[in-house]
């Protein structure tokens, strides 16, 4: 097989939320595969020790770019600028984009980009303009241009249909990768964190505004006041985003500091552990291109409450518990309080990393590449 790129400059690791479990559950999965390829690992200086891992595998290797992914301003430059270059310099000439941000001319290289979401599109005031009209210029290049396009539900690939009139789009679902002995004694997190199994409500979730959590943190100031009996702790697992000030101003302004824990970043089994024996899984967001938390938790036997929006409903497949109305707090204490999902009946398979990997390896060695 032909000796093909996968660029990961982009990411900084634990800083990417979704993305990065997306991309590392991918390239566990391309090393389950008994089949003969060669993958390229396109690194940056501050995140290429991340990837080490892949090298005991021969059918990898890294290369590393004069670049940090820290600086994204002289990383996307660099990109711009230099990439397609240093590519073909290294006897390269197709590179898988896993995100969005491949350059934006091809310059003799062909492109397989995955697209995420269009979020900047549908709520452009969550975002500087700077990432706006960056996002909005990468988006419409990637569908002119690029080899392939590869969007992660079928919501995503009518979006960008409607948006950027691309008609060739497959789908291929993010792959999860969980394992159920990979979880930490609870004493170990009561400890820590304060909390009784099933005693406390959880959430894993970036704080960005579409994620919706001050529609939970108002939630659980009325289940404090009103002294329902629900659980009186709300568990919140993620990095910081551009709503973390906000968010936690309101924490302090209605008085539950000692309510909801912001963990920061946790390790899988933290998190599993945390998904295990939490009371009911919330899943607020009003905006997703797949959404893997629900799915997680359901893994892990979780009760689950989410929304109606965008895929949610799609890759939970319809086994959740729904709310009509995500901003609405009486309704989500309503759906906490009856009906049941159905975390046992959802097929898992259909996001099995091995399952994932083949459909991409498959795309990867397909012989149809769009030209420039």
């Amino acid at each position: 097989m032909e000796n093909i790129a996968i660029d990961l400059l982009w990411l900084r690791p634990g800083k990417v939320g979704g993305t990065e479990s997306y991309i590392r559950n991918l390239l566990d999965g391309f090393s389950r595969l008994p089949d003969d390829f060669h993958f390229t690992l396109l690194v940056s200086k501050d995140n290429a020790e991340t990837f080490r891992k892949y090298e005991v595998d021969s059918r990898y290797q890294l290369l590393i770019a004069n670049i940090d992914s820290e600086g994204i301003f002289k990383r996307i430059l660099w990109q711009n600028l230099c990439q397609n270059h240093f590519l073909k310099k290294n006897g390269l000439r197709k590179c898988f984009e896993p995100v969005y941000c491949k350059p934006w001319l091809n310059g003799g290289i062909d492109y397989v980009c995955v697209i995420h979401d269009l979020q900047a599109y549908h709520y452009p005031e969550y975002h500087p303009l700077h990432e706006v009209v960056y996002s909005r210029m990468c988006w419409r290049m990637d569908t002119i241009n690029a080899a392939r396009i590869i969007a992660i539900s079928e919501w995503v690939k009518k979006d960008i249909r409607e948006k950027y009139r691309r008609e060739d789009i497959q789908v291929i679902y993010n792959p999860i990768l969980v394992k159920k002995e990979d979880i930490l004694d609870f004493n170990e997190l009561h400890g820590r964190l304060g909390v009784e199994p099933g005693k406390y409500f959880y959430t894993v979730s970036q704080m960005i505004p579409h994620k919706n959590l001050s529609t939970l943190i108002k939630m659980m100031g009325k289940v404090v006041d009103t002294g329902r009996k629900l659980p009186e702790k709300l568990v919140i697992s993620g990095v910081n985003g551009n709503a973390a000030s906000r968010l936690k101003k309101l924490i302090s302004e209605k008085g539950l500091q000692n309510n909801i824990i912001l963990t920061g970043f946790v390790s899988n089994a933290e998190r599993n552990t945390l998904y295990k024996f939490c009371h009911t899984f919330l899943f607020p967001s009003i905006f997703e291109g797949f959404g893997m938390p629900p799915v997680e938790a359901m893994y892990f036997g979780a009760r689950v409450v989410t929304t109606k929006c965008t895929c949610i409903p799609e890759v939970t497949q319809g086994k959740a518990i729904y709310v009509d109305n995500p901003f609405d707090i009486d309704e989500w204490i309503e759906k906490i309080c009856s009906g049941n999902s159905e975390p046992e009946t959802l097929d898992f398979n259909v996001y099995d990393p091995e399952r994932i990997s083949r459909k991409y390896l498959d795309v990867l060695k397909g012989p149809v590449w769009k030209k420039d």
